[in-house]
């Protein structure tokens, strides 16, 4: 039998457990342990005062959440082992992958964290903490892929297919596929997303999986094909962390934080940011034109819409991973039509989200960059959507850029 409090101090969770850790007490140690990684926590420690005996099936749970922790720059560490539990852990070889304290004086060496380099500022916006750096950077550009003025009746053909190269485009959105034979690829066209130039994309079909293209800087003659979408380049002028204090912050919510960091009035958003409810819409069909309404209405008419449309009733996909990109305009009278035409007339921004696998992810603002490419080269990806104003986030980290509009 296992016992297990959870207490804090100095904003640090510790687990302190009592009784045995063996086979079967670890699965519960396990669990407990996974869902305070997932609600965020990076420095765990485990007080192992009241602990008498442990096997190898509960050094597994350590080990594989050390592993875990680590690639977040996170870690566990254990606090009071009696002579026997150490004895196990060293006669196993994991005595050097754990910081193994015996009293609190210990704690301020093993703790110790590198400050960053750069300035950070900080604010709270009604609840949300923020943290942020700035630099010095010309803004990016923003380009239209394609036309939209085909989508509702489903009239794509070939000849509205415009090809873009991976090395041309950083971060983008739209309608688009992967493949050489328009006969082959039209039938896999899907909500698709350019993350650092990787492509992504869910065909419009009945069981739709991800497919994505990682983007290798080698000479190719990859190309993603588009019906319509945006795309955006430049380097960040902002990164920060937001983190709601209370519940959570809903994304329209958050692109407001946004202009309150940036004076520009057009952004180019790139987000890792913890699920806690995803509002998102995607095709159920592809809108070529041998898939155009019989009854000559809209896609978007009443009569068509619940076959054309996967539009969320509920949220979905708490505690996931999500990347997202897009454009969020502050001012919409201050942009070109044909931008101000990239977005609905109800919101003042257009993001699409990727939904990756359930995993800890490293919040440090300097880590971004490092963190987004892990996550799109590592990481399993469920879906790519359309996501509405109201999905909510319990924290994450954000990249502007600033374009030009």
């Amino acid at each position: 039998m296992i016992e297990f409090t959870i207490t804090e101090e100095n904003g640090i969770k510790w687990l302190n457990l009592k009784g045995r850790i063996d086979s079967m007490s670890s699965p519960e140690i396990d669990r407990k342990i996974k869902e305070l990684i997932l609600s965020g926590e990076r420095t765990l420690v485990v007080n192992f005062e009241g602990v008498n005996y442990i096997s190898s099936a509960g050094l597994r749970v350590f080990l594989s959440a050390q592993k875990q922790l680590k690639k977040v720059e996170g870690k566990i560490i254990l606090y009071k082992l009696s002579q026997g539990v150490l004895e196990v852990f060293r006669l196993s070889g994991f005595v050097q992958m754990f910081a193994i304290l015996s009293s609190k004086d210990e704690f301020d060496s093993v703790l110790q964290v590198e400050k960053t380099p750069a300035e950070v500022f900080s604010k709270n916006v009604e609840g949300t903490s923020i943290q942020y750096i700035k630099k010095e950077t010309e803004p990016g550009t923003l380009e239209r892929i394609g036309s939209q003025e085909n989508l509702a009746m489903s009239e794509y053909t070939q000849d509205k297919i415009v090809s873009v190269k991976p090395a041309d485009m950083q971060f983008g959105t739209g309608l688009a596929a992967l493949g050489d034979n328009y006969e082959e690829y039209k039938n896999y066209f899907g909500e698709s997303i350019i993350i650092d130039r990787n492509f992504f994309f869910y065909p419009a079909l009945k069981r739709p999986a991800v497919d994505f293209m990682i983007y290798s800087q080698q000479e190719s003659s990859l190309e993603y094909r588009f019906f319509h979408g945006f795309g955006f380049s430049g380097s960040y002028k902002y990164i920060l962390s937001f983190e709601n204090t209370e519940d959570f912050i809903e994304l329209s919510r958050l692109v407001n934080i946004l202009f309150d960091i940036s004076e520009t009035n057009l952004l180019g958003v790139v987000f890792l940011a913890e699920s806690k409810g995803l509002w998102g819409m995607h095709l159920k069909r592809i809108p070529i034109i041998e898939n155009k309404p019989e009854n000559g209405k809209e896609i978007f008419a009443p009569e068509n819409f619940s076959e054309w449309m996967n539009f969320p009733v509920e949220p979905s996909d708490i505690n996931n991973i999500v990347v997202g990109t897009g454009i969020a305009v502050k001012d919409k009278d201050q942009v070109q039509p044909e931008i101000q035409e990239l977005m609905s007339k109800e919101t003042h921004f257009h993001i699409h989200g990727s939904v990756f696998e359930k995993e800890p992810f490293n919040k440090n603002i300097e880590q971004f960059e490092n963190e987004l490419k892990r996550i799109t080269a590592e990481l399993e990806v469920y879906k790519v959507q359309h996501i509405l104003g109201q999905t909510r986030f319990s924290s994450g980290i954000v990249g502007i850029i600033e374009l030009k509009g």
